[in-house]
C-alpha cells in the first residue's frame, strides 16, 4: 500500500487475531485518508479471512512507501541489544538522527552521502553477526534488514526528493516483497493512479517515471494495473485561507467535466462496472481508450474548484483494467460513531 514501513507492525498483528479496535487499528496509518471507516473495515475483511488459516495462507499487509520512518531508530535499537550485536553507541546515533530528520523539499543537501555510507556499516554488522551465529530467526533478521533498507531508502530521499525517487524506492521495495515474501508471487498494490499506471506520473512526456512504468517495465504482463474513474459526487478538498488554520470541505460535483473520459463513461447503465482494456479495444471500432482525452486528476490536497488539473491521458496505455464509478462519496472518518 501507499504507506510507510512503521505501519506494517500493528496492522498486521491485528489482522492475524491480536488484539484493537477501529481507532486504534487506523491509527497505524501514517497518510490522513486511509484513516477512515472504509479502509478499517476491508483489514476487517482480511482479519475474518485469516481466521483459522495457517500464518502461511494469511493476507499479510505491507508497506511500500519511503516518506516516514517514525520509531525505526527503536525497533533497530532494541534488537541491537537484544541480540547484544557489536554496534556502537554513536552508530545508533546516527540511525536516530536520519530518523527523526525532516524532508525540506526546498532545499539542497549532501545529507545522504555523509549518511548513507554510516547506515550501511550498521548494516553489514548486523548481516555479518547474523551469518557467525544464526541465532536469530529469520522473519525478525529479515524483518529488521528491511527496517534499515526503509531507513537508507528514506535517507536518500530527503537529499534527492523528488517523485521520480520516490516512486524507484517504491518499486525496489515491491520488488523485494514479492521475491521475499510472497509465497505464491502474487501482491495486490494499493497506490494513486499516477503512481500505478503504466507509463508516468501526470501528462505524457512528463519524464516522471513512476512505480507501474518500472513495475511493467520488470515483470511484463505479469503486472496488471487497474485505474479508477468517476463521474460526480461529493470530493473533499483542503482549504487554505489567511489568518484561518486549514480545514477540509466537501464539494458537491454535479457533471463530469467536457472532453474527459467520465463525460461519455457516465452514460453506461451501470452505476460501478470493470474494463479489461485489451477486451475494449478489440471490439472498439471508434478507438475510444487510444484517442488521447482528459482525466480529473485529484491530489493529496484534495478537489479545488478553482484550481483543478484535466490531464490528457491514453487509456490504452495508462492502464491495463479501468473501474468506473458513476458516483462517488466522502469517506467515513469518524471512526468512534
Amino acid at each position: 500500500m501507499e504507506e510507510s514501513y512503521p505501519a506494517e507492525a500493528g496492522i498486521n498483528e491485528w489482522i492475524s487475531g491480536g488484539v484493537g479496535d477501529i481507532e486504534t487499528i487506523a491509527d497505524n496509518f501514517q497518510i490522513t485518508p486511509w484513516k477512515c471507516k472504509e479502509v478499517v473495515n476491508l483489514l476487517e475483511w482480511m482479519r475474518n479471512y485469516n481466521r483459522a488459516k495457517p500464518i502461511e495462507e494469511q493476507i499479510r499487509f505491507y508497506a511500500m512507501d519511503i516518506q516516514n520512518v517514525m520509531n525505526i531508530n527503536l525497533k533497530i535499537r532494541d534488537f541491537v541489544e537484544k541480540h547484544k550485536i557489536p554496534v556502537t553507541e554513536e552508530q545508533l546515533s546516527i540511525v536516530d538522527s536520519c530518523t527523526i530528520k525532516i524532508i525540506d523539499y526546498n532545499k539542497t543537501t549532501d545529507w545522504a552521502d555523509v549518511q548513507i555510507p554510516k547506515l550501511e556499516e550498521i548494516k553489514q554488522k548486523i548481516m555479518a553477526f547474523q551469518a557467525d551465529t544464526t541465532k536469530i530467526n529469520d522473519q525478525e533478521f529479515n524483518a529488521i534488514r528491511r527496517a534499515l533498507d526503509y531507513l537508507i531508502k528514506y535517507t536518500y530521499y530527503l537529499q534527492n526528493s523528488k517523485s521520480e525517487v520516490r516512486d524507484l524506492k517504491m518499486f525496489e521495495n515491491v520488488k523485494w516483497i514479492v521475491s521475499n515474501e510472497a509465497k505464491n508471487g502474487k501482491a495486490f498494490i494499493w497506490a494513486h493512479n499516477e503512481h500505478i499506471n503504466n507509463k508516468e506520473m501526470l501528462s505524457y512526456g512528463s519524464g516522471w517515471v513512476n512505480l507501474g512504468a518500472h513495475l511493467k517495465n520488470h515483470y511484463k504482463s505479469d503486472y496488471y494495473s487497474v485505474g479508477f474513474d468517476f463521474g460526480i459526487g461529493k470530493l473533499l478538498g483542503l482549504v487554505n485561507e489567511k489568518n484561518r488554520p486549514t480545514y477540509w470541505k466537501a464539494y458537491q460535483m454535479d457533471k463530469p467535466y467536457r472532453k474527459t473520459y467520465a463525460e461519455t463513461l457516465i452514460n453506461a447503465k451501470d452505476d460501478i462496472y470493470f474494463i479489461d482494456m485489451d477486451k475494449a479495444m478489440s471490439g472498439d471500432p471508434t478507438n475510444f481508450f487510444s484517442t488521447k482525452k482528459k482525466q480529473l486528476v485529484l491530489g493529496a490536497l484534495g478537489f479545488n474548484p478553482q484550481k483543478y488539473y484535466l490531464i490528457p491521458k491514453k487509456y490504452s496505455e495508462m492502464f491495463d483494467g479501468l473501474i468506473f464509478v458513476k458516483s462517488i462519496s466522502v469517506p467515513d472518518y469518524k471512526l468512534n460513531e
